[in-house]
């Protein structure tokens, strides 16, 4: 595979951050926060997504039964995130 993958954690000189981000060739690809049970996209994502233009972002909560977008950011449940890894 020509790809390279790479999975770190993001943090910026403001202190914001985000739990994953997987690059592909150097480039970001996919960004995803974890929380609890949160309603609403943490601005951090959103930060990162608009600064280094990343197409997929995600926030994983425990909560079971959630799937929404929420300008460009998927929220979904941890089970169905990783249900869609197999």
């Amino acid at each position: 595979m020509k790809d390279t993958e790479h999975n770190c954690t993001i943090l910026g000189a403001s202190k914001k951050k985000v739990d994953f981000l997987v690059t592909i060739d150097k480039k970001p690809w996919l960004a995803v926060e974890a929380k609890i049970n949160d309603a609403n996209a943490s601005p951090h994502l959103y930060y990162f997504k608009d600064k280094l233009k990343i197409p997929f972002s995600y926030q994983v909560v425990k909560s079971n039964g959630v799937d929404r977008f929420m300008n460009g950011v998927r929220i979904v449940s941890a089970n169905r995130f990783l249900a869609g890894l197999i």
